[in-house]
């Protein structure tokens, strides 16, 4: 399974959605902007442009560009660090700041049913859409998704 595959589970609204939620300050704080900037494909990168990129970005996700689904997952997820941080404090997974080591075997921490425990814990707290993104990016990401999670 595929990041693509994670954000063509959202359907092309639910894509949409997760880009209005991109913060550009957050991009720029974690120096993300210029390499999204470069991967999109646009002069400029704010909420407009992005969101009037969004049927190209859409297509490009449909050929499985991987490349550009990983720095979109990137971009939509460090503006949503406070549910990163309370999903993997739930689920017991050793973190920094929501963040661990790529090379960290998390698989002891994701037993049978996580996502929809984590789902269900933390789908009042933060929006549905980028929670259950996230759970699917975790899964594929730490190679323990045998298909996408849909609550």
């Amino acid at each position: 399974m595929k990041l693509s595959d994670a954000f063509l589970a959202q359907g092309e609204q639910g894509f949409q959605d997760l880009l209005r939620r991109v913060s550009i300050s957050r991009l720029r704080t974690y120096q993300l902007y210029e390499p999204l900037k470069v991967r999109t494909h646009l002069h400029k990168l704010n909420s407009e442009t992005l969101r009037k990129a969004a049927p190209r970005l859409w297509e490009r996700l449909q050929q499985h560009d991987e490349d550009l689904a990983s720095d979109l997952a990137q971009a939509v997820l460090i503006g949503h660090l406070d549910m990163i941080i309370a999903a993997l404090d739930f689920l017991g997974v050793p973190h920094q700041d929501g963040f661990f080591a790529k090379d960290a075997d998390v698989s002891s921490y994701l037993t049978e049913g996580w996502q929809q425990r984590a789902y269900e814990a933390l789908k009042d707290r933060f929006p549905a859409n980028v929670l259950e993104f996230y759970l699917n990016h975790l899964g594929i990401e730490t190679g323990r998704a045998q298909e996408i999670f849909r609550p």
